[in-house]
């Protein structure tokens, strides 16, 4: 059986800027990936390669095995979530997420089988009928997700979901995240430069810096490579700052 996703050899130039690196990866069916990095490491350049929106200078894409490194994104038979939403203003949350059954062509008996189940699994019933401008950054990104699950895809690419949340909406909407994937057992690809989400929610964390991976590995081994200094100061270090941060801030060590 092939991999979801295969990424071989690619490289990627923007004008003098070698933007990726001599990229490869694979994806296996059913993990849940987080390509992790600091700001202009390549991670957003690869995940636009990946849905076809940029192309690679060299290199190819393979999905189940077949090559589409040339194929547009609504091709590619993979689902997106945003980091912005993405979702029509002008149509009513449900019709967001139909919009793409809908594009199908499928019955409107099917379409409501789907969404309903989903709009359950998100909490989303009571806002059926309402419009974007009057969600929270919360509810749009649940509609976002629910979009795009509906599809049924058998890849989701995830572009920094949740940076624009509050921090418990976030750690709420992360574990649900989680669930359904579990659920569906679909394959999600997430970019984010949040280590905590990184480790907290993937099977497997790809990180990057400059342009290249720099580690493929599971959270524990990659929490374990205390060897390596990028790896300390950018994983490690950054989370136990913030564990000993809340940990202050919730009154640790007061006597």
């Amino acid at each position: 059986m092939s991999n979801v996703l295969d990424i071989v050899g690619v490289n990627k130039y923007f004008g003098q800027q070698h933007a990726l690196k001599d990229i490869n990866c694979s994806i296996e069916k059913g993990q849940f990936i987080s390509i992790l990095g600091p700001s202009g490491c390549g991670k957003t350049t690869l995940l636009r390669v990946m849905m076809g929106l940029e192309s690679p200078s060299s290199g190819q894409i393979l999905h189940h095995g077949k090559d589409i490194t040339n194929l547009p994104p609504d091709k590619r038979g993979f689902s997106i979530v945003f980091q912005d939403y993405a979702l029509f203003p002008h149509m009513t949350l449900y019709d967001n997420i139909a919009y793409g059954l809908k594009l199908r062509k499928t019955s409107p008996e099917a379409i409501r089988g789907k969404i309903e189940p989903m709009l359950k699994m998100l909490k989303l019933e009571r806002a059926v009928k309402k419009y974007p401008s009057q969600l929270s950054g919360g509810m749009q990104q649940r509609a976002a997700i629910a979009r795009s699950l509906v599809l049924e895809n058998d890849l989701l690419l995830l572009d920094e979901p949740f940076s624009a949340l509050d921090a418990m909406v976030k750690v709420d909407l992360s574990e649900e995240l989680k669930e359904l994937q579990k659920q569906f057992g679909i394959t999600m690809i997430m970019v984010t430069h949040d280590q905590e989400e990184a480790l907290s929610l993937s099977d497997r964390i790809i990180l990057m810096r400059a342009g290249a991976i720099v580690a493929d590995d599971t959270p524990d081994g990659l929490y374990a490579s205390k060897d390596d200094p990028f790896i300390r100061s950018f994983v490690i270090d950054q989370i136990d700052k913030r564990a000993r941060y809340i940990w202050e801030l919730k009154g640790g060590g007061a006597s």
